[in-house]
């Protein structure tokens, strides 16, 4: 099972998840519930992480985060809405 590991507001969360789950759906259900997010659909960006370790193991960014994030997503931010977790992955949210 992927291991997610986020870095929020100075604390460490780190949490085992089912493969090819996504967060901002776990965290709706309290499975998750750390993350910060908002509509669910790549339209507000309250969700936006950077991802620290793992980006690798990402689809790449669809027009969606490429529309809302634009130049961040050379900083390595991403929507974690927009994420399917299917291996580790640090990520960091102010």
């Amino acid at each position: 099972m992927p291991k997610v590991t986020l870095h929020k507001e100075d604390l460490l969360y780190a949490q085992e998840v089912d493969p090819g789950a996504n967060l901002v759906v776990l965290a709706g259900i309290k499975k998750f519930p750390n993350l910060s997010y908002g509509c669910g659909m790549g339209k507000c960006t309250k969700c936006t992480t950077k991802v620290l370790s793992g980006a690798e193991h990402l689809n790449p960014p669809n027009w969606k985060e490429e529309k809302m994030l634009g130049d961040k997503l050379k900083e390595g931010y991403r929507l974690t809405c927009q994420l399917t977790i299917t291996e580790d992955i640090e990520l960091e949210q102010s």
